[in-house]
């Protein structure tokens, strides 16, 4: 019996193995092994309705991740994400509340203001040569405080036709058919393009990259333009799943996007990673405060857990793998 239990765990063992070995592994491994834990603790975790929120929620965070992949990928940082979702999100609301203009400008506006804040992120750190981390640290701070002005500290109502964006299309809300797009979108990018091999090559070595003859500031540039697109997204989202822009959207959510690329197997140090690994570590952190509130632990209480949780999961994806910057 015991040699027959033996051979079923060897068995069991070597595809856990062989699926370890994709770039992506680890953090499935660790999703999996989460799902299985909270379907045990809970029973109504797996309800449809359940896993219909835990979507939802997970989609602004994914593409936050998006973005902020890109940006470590190339060994920088990116601490705007809250901040410019939240821009993106009021100037958004306001463009159709205040202003009049369709839901569709509305949207294009807030795109564009997402990418504008990106130029100005990426233009601070291959121009005007100002560390990532101070270079976002500023436009996270003179962000939130532009979306206070703008909003006088108020929330802006009157948002529900922003609701397009929750609607159900083929059995999801659009919400979640758009971060499984962008997921495509980015691992097309970073895999088979020249940009995402550029990309990579930053992260592991910036100044051979330089000698080689490759005009690393033009990606650095694109990729913190594009990252500013995708956390734009993510505040249109948050306008429509809470049909009003609140001024103090997306508090902290900067350090939710880093934890979600780790999570997903990205190092801090650059140039390792997959590219829907964000993806795959914003439903891991959506999760785990999911089945904390199912469990009914205090509010307060989460924090402590989630972040004992969060140093365990992190490093057991990244142990092992050497700091090259």
């Amino acid at each position: 019996m015991a040699r027959k239990l033996s051979l079923s765990l060897s068995k069991l063992g070597r595809p856990l193995r062989e699926l370890l070995r994709y770039e992506l592994g680890g953090p499935l491994v660790a999703l999996m092994a989460l799902i299985t834990a909270s379907s045990i603790l809970s029973p109504r975790f797996l309800e449809p309705y359940n896993q219909r929120i835990l979507l939802l929620q997970t989609a602004p965070l994914a593409l936050l991740g998006l973005g902020e992949s890109m940006v470590i990928l190339m060994g920088s940082i990116d601490l705007s994400p809250g901040s410019t979702m939240a821009l993106a999100g009021t100037i958004s609301a306001m463009t159709f509340t205040r202003f009049g203009h369709p839901l569709s400008v509305s949207i294009l506006v807030g795109v564009l203001v997402g990418l504008a804040i990106g130029l100005v992120n990426g233009l601070l750190v291959t121009k005007a040569k100002i560390p990532s981390f101070v270079a976002t640290l500023a436009s996270l701070v003179a962000g939130r405080g532009m979306v206070l002005v703008l909003t006088e500290g108020q929330p802006i109502v009157g948002l529900s036709q922003y609701r397009v964006i929750t609607e159900e299309v083929a059995g999801l809300p659009t919400m979640v058919w758009l971060f499984i797009a962008f997921g495509v979108l980015n691992y097309f990018l970073l895999k088979r393009t020249s940009v995402g091999l550029v990309t990579y090559a930053i992260g592991g070595n910036e100044e051979a990259v330089r000698y080689s003859g490759v005009r690393v500031d033009a990606v650095k540039l694109f990729n913190f333009i594009l990252a500013g697109g995708y956390y734009a997204v993510a505040g249109l989202m948050m306008n429509a799943r809470l049909e009003v822009a609140y001024p103090w959207t997306g508090w902290g959510y900067e350090l939710d996007a880093i934890a979600s690329c780790v999570l997903g197997g990205i190092t801090l140090s650059g140039g390792v990673g997959s590219p829907l690994g964000p993806v795959v570590g914003a439903y891991m952190l959506t999760l785990l405060t999911n089945i904390l509130i199912l469990l009914g632990v205090n509010p307060y209480f989460q924090w402590v857990v989630k972040g004992f949780i969060l140093v365990a999961a992190a490093a057991a994806l990244t142990r092992g793998v050497r700091y090259v910057k």
